[in-house]
This record gives structure tokens, sequence and C-alpha cells, in this order.
């Protein structure tokens, strides 16, 4: 697969997220996925599938804005950004610097690297 369809596979991977178009979401994760994220256990095909399901089910609501994408080869495209998570009233921005593995068109390894504490801390700084 040509590189810039890596990066196109993450950039509408995101874009359903942020549109909270769930199955679209999810046909662009392979069966096996695995989602790192830092300080947290990595989670893994339906294990993320439930996660991402249940997240407009509980209200919360997803989207990532001032991004930079950077195909690093071999299936590999890095998505640096800034995510908002928020859920009723409450909500944090903070800076994500995500690396993906694309295989056969789809998401097989999702890894997001931020700071905790500007999660928690974005909460508070409204």
């Amino acid at each position: 697969m040509p590189h810039n369809e890596n990066i196109h596979v993450v950039k509408e991977l995101f874009a359903a997220l942020t549109d909270g178009d769930v199955a679209a979401a999810n046909a662009l994760l392979t069966d096996d996925v695995a989602w790192l994220n830092t300080g947290l256990p990595t989670v893994h095909g339906k294990g993320v599938r439930r996660i991402l399901t249940a997240m407009p089910k509980a209200r919360m609501r997803f989207s990532a804005t001032d991004y930079d994408f950077a195909d690093l080869g071999n299936g590999s495209v890095r998505f640096d950004r800034k995510d908002t998570l928020a859920w009723g009233p409450l909500s944090s921005t903070f800076t994500v610097s995500g690396t993906f593995q694309v295989r056969d068109g789809k998401v097989a390894r999702w890894d997001d690297a931020y700071k905790m504490g500007e999660v928690l801390g974005g909460v508070f700084r409204r």
C-alpha cells in the first residue's frame, strides 16, 4: 500500500471517531488490533471495539485537531494531535503523539503517548 494511503487510513479513523461513527471507525481496525495508551493496559481486538462502542452510549465526545501526519515507512504513521475528550460539562484537551501500524488498509496497532497530568489538568483549566 502506498505511504499516503496509510496516512489516509489513519485520517479516516479519526474523522469517523470525531463524527461519532463507531461502525466506520471499527471497520478501519484489524480483528487483532492492539491499542496502547500511556499508563493504561493494552487493549486488543474486541476490547477496542467495546470501548469505542461504549463512548457514545456514555455520552462521551471526542475530537482531534491541530494535527500533523508523517509516514515512517513500512506501514507506520505518526499522528501528532490535540485530542479533546468531553463528558457532560467536563472536557479536557491535551497533546497526543500517536504511532499507527497499518496492515492491508486497516489499523493493526494504535499507540498513543500523552502526559496523564495534562489530561487530568485539562478538566480543571476551564
